[in-house]
C-alpha cells in the first residue's frame, strides 16, 4: 500500500473535498458559496493540524508531498492567472467610474502604505519572539497580506443590499489591490533574491514600467478577444479563448517583462464588461462567468487545501502561531490607517456623509483569501517561509471565520445595508 499520495490522487482527494464542503455549506450554513465553502475548507485544513499531532505518519506524508510540489510554478503559471481573471470577471466597471479616485488610491498609495505598516510591525514581533526576519522578508508579508478577496465580499454585499457606491468602492479597491498587491510582492521577492537592485529608483522604475505596461498589454489582449468572440457563438470555443487568455496571455506577459497579474486584470475588465452587450450571447454568458466563479471557488478550495498540508510538513513552535494571532489586530490597524488615512484627505474633493462607517465597513471587509495564500506558498523554503506561512495562515483563518461571518450584521448595525431590495450594482 503507498505510503504517500501522488500530485494527480491530492488533487482528486482536495476536489473531492470541495464538493463535500460545497454540499455542507449549501445544506446547513447557507452562507455565500466562497464564504461557506472557504470557510469549511479552513476548519478541515484545522482538523488535518490537529490529526498530524496524534498521527506522525500524516506529517511524513505531507513533508514527502510538499517535496514534489513546485509552490511557485504552481502558484504564478496556474493558480494566481486564473484567480486574478476570475475577480476581475465580474466587476461592474461602469460602477466604479464615480469611484475611480478612492479606488485608485487605495489601490496604489494604500496597498504600499499597508504594506510597509505591516512590514515594520512584522519586523519587530518577530525580533521579540526570536524569529530572525529579515526587513525584506517582513515587507513581503505585508505585501502579501495587503491584497484582499473581492468575490469573496462581493457576495456579502449583494446579500445585504449594500448601495451601489459602497459596493463599487469596495470590490473595485479589492479588485485593484490584488494586481498592485502582487506587484509589490514580485519587487520585493526580486530584491530578496539578488535579482535587481536595491535602490528606491529602480524598485520604483521597474513598479511603473511593469504595472503599465501589464495594463495596457491585458487592454490590448482584452480588445482582440473580443474581436474574435464577437465574430462566433459558441460557448464552449468562447470559454477556451477566456482559458487561452488566463494562461498563454500570462506567459507571454512574463516573457515581455510585464506585470502578468496587472495583464490578467485588465483583461478580464475588458471581457467582463464589454464583452456582455457587445460580444457575448446570453447563452454564452449563461456559461462563461458561473464557470469562471466555480474555477476562483475550486482554486481556493486547494489552497486552503494545500497551505494544511505545508503546515503539516513544518516543525511546530508556538512562537510562530503567538505571532500570527498577534498579527490580526496589527493587521486590521495598518488596514484601517491605509484606508481611513486616504479618505480622510479625500474629504475635500469627494465629501460624504457616513465616511468613518465606510472606513470601518471597508477595514472589516477587507477579506483576505486565496491570494494571500498562493503567494505565502510561492515563498523559497527556509525559515522566513515557515513563519511567513503561519501568519498568514492564522490571519486568513480569523478573516474568513470572523469577519466574513460578521460583516453582515455590523453594516445592519452602522444602516448600511438594505436588506428589504437588492444591491443597486447589478454585476454579472
Amino acid at each position: 500500500m503507498p505510503t504517500s499520495l501522488s500530485l494527480f490522487e491530492l488533487i482528486g482527494l482536495l476536489i473531492a473535498l470541495s464538493a463535500l464542503f460545497g454540499f455542507v455549506n449549501t445544506r446547513f450554513l447557507k452562507l455565500p458559496d466562497v464564504i461557506g465553502i472557504t470557510a469549511v475548507g479552513l476548519v478541515f485544513s484545522v482538523m488535518l493540524l490537529l490529526a498530524g499531532g496524534v498521527m506522525p505518519g500524516l506529517t511524513e506524508t505531507a513533508a514527502d508531498l510538499i517535496a514534489h510540489i513546485d509552490f511557485p510554478e504552481v502558484v504564478f503559471h496556474g493558480m494566481l492567472s486564473a484567480l486574478l481573471f476570475a475577480g476581475s470577471l465580474h466587476v461592474n466597471l461602469a460602477n466604479l467610474r464615480a469611484e475611480r479616485l478612492p479606488i485608485i488610491t487605495l489601490a496604489t498609495v494604500g496597498v504600499l502604505a499597508s504594506t510597509f505598516l505591516v512590514g515594520g510591525i512584522a519586523y519587530g514581533l518577530s525580533m521579540l519572539a526570536g524569529l530572525g526576519l529579515s526587513p525584506i522578508h517582513c515587507l513581503l508579508f505585508g505585501a502579501l497580506i495587503s491584497p484582499t478577496d473581492p468575490i469573496a465580499v462581493l457576495g456579502i454585499l449583494k446579500l445585504v443590499g449594500a448601495s451601489k457606491k459602497l459596493e463599487s468602492r469596495i470590490t473595485g479597491e479589492s479588485l485593484f489591490n490584488d494586481g498592485t498587491g502582487v506587484v509589490v510582492f514580485m519587487v520585493l521577492l526580486g530584491l530578496a533574491g539578488g535579482e535587481a537592485e536595491a535602490s528606491a529608483g529602480s524598485v520604483l522604475g521597474m513598479f511603473a514600467l511593469e504595472a503599465g505596461g501589464g495594463i495596457v498589454f491585458g487592454l490590448a489582449i482584452g480588445a482582440l478577444a473580443l474581436a474574435m468572440l464577437r465574430r462566433i457563438d459558441s460557448y464552449a470555443v468562447e470559454i477556451m479563448l477566456t482559458l487561452a487568455i488566463v494562461t498563454a496571455g500570462y506567459s507571454l506577459a512574463e516573457s515581455l517583462h510585464l506585470s502578468a497579474p496587472l495583464y490578467v486584470v485588465a483583461a478580464g475588465l475588458v471581457i467582463g464588461n464589454l464583452g456582455p452587450g457587445k460580444a457575448l450571447s446570453p447563452r454564452t454568458q449563461a456559461h462563461l462567468f458561473p464557470f469562471w466563479q466555480l474555477i476562483d471557488e475550486i482554486l481556493n478550495l486547494l489552497l486552503f487545501g494545500l497551505i494544511g498540508i505545508e503546515l503539516l510538513a513544518l516543525e511546530f513552535q508556538t512562537r510562530h502561531l503567538v505571532v500570527g494571532i498577534v498579527m490580526v489586530p496589527m493587521v486590521l490597524a495598518a488596514r484601517w490607517v491605509s484606508v481611513g488615512v486616504p479618505m480622510r484627505a479625500m474629504q475635500r474633493l469627494l465629501p460624504e456623509r457616513d465616511q468613518a462607517h465606510t472606513v470601518s465597513v471597508m477595514t472589516w471587509g477587507g477579506l483576505r483569501g486565496g491570494i494571500s495564500i498562493a503567494l505565502a506558498l510561492s515563498l523559497p523554503g527556509g525559515a522566513e517561509k515557515e513563519s511567513i506561512v503561519w501568519a498568514t495562515y492564522v490571519v486568513v483563518l480569523f478573516s474568513i471565520l470572523v469577519q466574513a461571518t460578521t460583516l453582515a450584521p455590523l453594516m445592519r448595525r452602522l444602516g448600511l445595508s438594505n436588506p428589504a431590495g437588492t444591491s443597486a450594482a447589478d454585476g454579472h
